[in-house]
């Protein structure tokens, strides 16, 4: 086989655990992304956009050397000026990044942020994990208080509620600050000292590391060693639980239900104090459909001074997943509303011009194909879902006008120039 036969039989794909967004899917992604808006800025939260890839250093530091997103999953690469750099993993430390380099702790605090993210996590695919996803999040750095937790959890269950979500289930729990948390570190040391030999090898590195991750694992046979372990619960200051108290009130007062679920303790070492996901009714790791927390010494450990934060992270492709699995009603995407069949070659100029001013006109219009027959253009307008034809040949030409051609019914008239937009916006 030649190099030239070779090259023409080859078929590149998409990676593994990427994947395309295709037309199809279109009107899905435009409502999650719309909806997300909305609702983001009607809690008053602002867009921002952070690059693609970070220092290294910045996702090591924040998330912690113990988790599986440093320790596994965190693409790494040396560019060609000799910088260690990483793709997002996750959307939280680098906007706690640009809040400090860009002086936002002088704005009113706290400052409410959202973003649409691309994170890119090198993990085995599965539905809705994949290397390559896209997330919303929100942050709302600089104010401690229960009640910006409880706005927090209300901004994601408003979301969900705008897509038409239902059967969801909110799990929270309080996993305490720097104060309370080593005491129930210790205690689960000691509970899990002598057991080791029942656990699989993450969570043996878990124990040296950062034993609270243990909590996390998804490996069915560390489950019953989870079950029986302290509750942190147990363990939280009088500060810590005075704060869980009052989230609880809040959430109450907003009607939004909750299970509290004292084994739950997310994926990274910034958080604190609060946590909380949201569940649909299908079980297992992978039907997380969102979640977050609050990380009160992250923008510290990355260089600020003491500054609280929460904020959440919800994968808009397990979004997708969900409302395809519960048939939700999606808007459209609206079709063409005109398209422009030409007749002959000295039309096809004037097809183009035509279709411009009906775009200007706020009409959608398609323009055929060129060399194409009456009958196949009529056809292909159909297959697009046009609700006219505007047909322009040599007499079209000459009058300065268009057959306009009702695809519904098939009824046609002519209808000057000048008056084209008008009549393709009516019926």
């Amino acid at each position: 086989m030649t190099e030239d036969e070779e090259k023409g039989q080859r078929r590149f794909q998409a990676p593994r655990g990427a994947n395309d967004v295709l037309p199809e899917d279109e009107a899905y992604w435009r409502f999650v992304r719309e909806t997300g808006e909305r609702i983001c800025h009607s809690f008053g939260y602002r867009r921002i956009d952070t690059p693609v890839f970070e220092d290294a250093r910045l996702f090591l530091r924040g998330a912690g050397e113990g988790t599986d997103i440093v320790e596994k999953e965190v693409y790494i690469f040396e560019d060609r000026g000799g910088d260690r750099l990483a793709l997002r993993p996750e959307g939280t430390a680098n906007v706690c990044r640009a809040y400090l380099e860009h002086g936002m702790q002088s704005l009113p605090q706290p400052v409410r942020l959202f973003y649409f993210s691309p994170v890119f996590r090198y993990d085995r695919p599965q539905a809705g994990r994949y290397r390559q996803h896209t997330q919303i999040g929100i942050e709302a750095i600089g104010d401690g208080s229960p009640l910006v937790d409880a706005e927090t959890i209300d901004v994601l269950s408003s979301y969900y509620d705008a897509l038409g979500l239902s059967g969801l289930t909110l799990h929270l729990n309080s996993i305490g600050d720097s104060n309370c948390r080593p005491t129930y570190v210790q205690s689960l040391r000691d509970y899990y000292e002598g057991k080791l030999g029942g656990v699989c090898g993450d969570c043996k590195v878990r124990f040296e590391k950062s034993p609270l991750r243990m909590l996390d694992c998804k490996e069915r046979g560390c489950r019953p060693l989870i079950e029986a372990a302290p509750l942190i619960s147990d363990s939280l200051c009088e500060d810590c639980d005075q704060h869980f108290t009052a989230l609880q009130s809040h959430l109450a007062a907003l009607d939004i239900d909750f299970v509290h679920n004292p084994r739950l303790v997310r994926g990274l070492d910034y958080y604190t104090r609060t946590v909380f996901e949201f569940m649909p009714k299908e079980e297992g790791a992978q039907s997380v459909i969102g979640g977050g927390g609050r990380y009160d010494g992250l923008i510290e450990l990355l260089g600020g001074r003491s500054t609280p934060g929460i904020g959440f992270g919800s994968g808009l492709e397990r979004i997708i997943i969900n409302l395809k699995r519960q048939n939700a009603p999606i808007p459209e995407i609206a079709a063409p509303r005109v398209y422009v069949a030409h007749l002959s070659e000295a039309a096809q100029g004037a097809a183009l011009g035509i279709a411009r001013e009906l775009r200007r006109g706020d009409v959608a219009a398609v323009v055929g194909g060129a060399g194409r027959s009456l009958k196949a253009q009529l056809r292909h307008a159909d297959g697009l879902g046009a609700r006219y034809a505007a047909i322009l040949g040599d007499k079209e030409l000459a009058s300065g006008e268009v057959t306009l051609r009702d695809m519904a019914n098939g009824e046609q008239r002519s209808v000057a120039n000048a008056d084209l937009v008008a009549a393709a916006k009516t019926g």
